[in-house]
């Protein structure tokens, strides 16, 4: 992406009413989107998020007796031995299967440079609005669930984004199945691609892009 390449994206109130546009330089964010980078770091996410408590019993911790069942010659049948065996049925696990830690992490500037790739391409791609203010008076779904219809997204998985973490818009906010709402400072990119929609105030942007200035300035 060229650095001098502009975005704009349009800016509502709350009311869905159109407000005007908000436009920065693209580099405000990142120089370029990276795909590669983007998918692993996507795939890091989701493996974090793996369990890793599967657990299976080897012949040695099923229950049943270690006595042979038959004598080894004489019956016609073929030669086994106890009823753990792997082969039978109900017989322990040859390979049994142990809880595993399936985390890892990737470097931390490579996943901030991926969480601001992956704001990037939201608007890029057309599927960011950006909210004049936001502030609610009391806790009430109804509140967002009338500013998602006034929007147009109340059908698509969306994913707010508030400058600062607040207890009244999160508990305003949970029982909406389809919505996220994150602080512009927890943000990363698998909130962002997993969402179809962006809905970001104007001051959590500006915290992106100072964030993004400051990052490049200490590097």
């Amino acid at each position: 992406m060229s650095e001098n390449t502009k975005i704009s994206a349009p800016v509502r109130g709350m009311d869905g009413k159109s407000v005007g546009s908000y436009e920065f330089d693209g580099s405000d964010l990142a120089a370029k989107v990276s795909k590669q980078l983007l998918h692993d770091v996507i795939v890091m996410y989701e493996t974090n998020q793996r369990q890793g408590s599967v657990r299976t019993k080897n012949r040695g911790e099923v229950a049943g007796s270690t006595k042979k069942l038959f004598r080894q010659k004489g019956t016609g049948n073929a030669r086994v031995g106890t009823k753990r065996s792997p082969i039978r049925r109900g017989g322990g696990h040859t390979f049994a299967k142990r809880p595993k830690d399936w985390s890892y992490r990737l470097p931390r500037r490579a996943v901030q440079t991926a969480t601001r790739m992956a704001l990037l391409s939201k608007f890029q791609d057309n599927e960011a609005t950006v909210l004049d203010s936001f502030a609610i008076a009391d806790i009430k779904t109804k509140t967002v669930s009338q500013m998602l219809k006034a929007l147009g997204v109340a059908a698509e998985s969306c994913l707010l984004v508030i400058p600062d973490h607040d207890i009244g818009v999160w508990k305003s906010g949970r029982n909406i199945s389809n919505l996220w709402i994150s602080p512009v400072k927890e943000l990363n990119a698998y909130q962002l691609l997993h969402q179809k929609r962006l809905l970001i105030t104007r001051e959590a942007i500006d915290q992106a892009r100072q964030a993004n200035q400051e990052a490049v300035a200490a590097s």
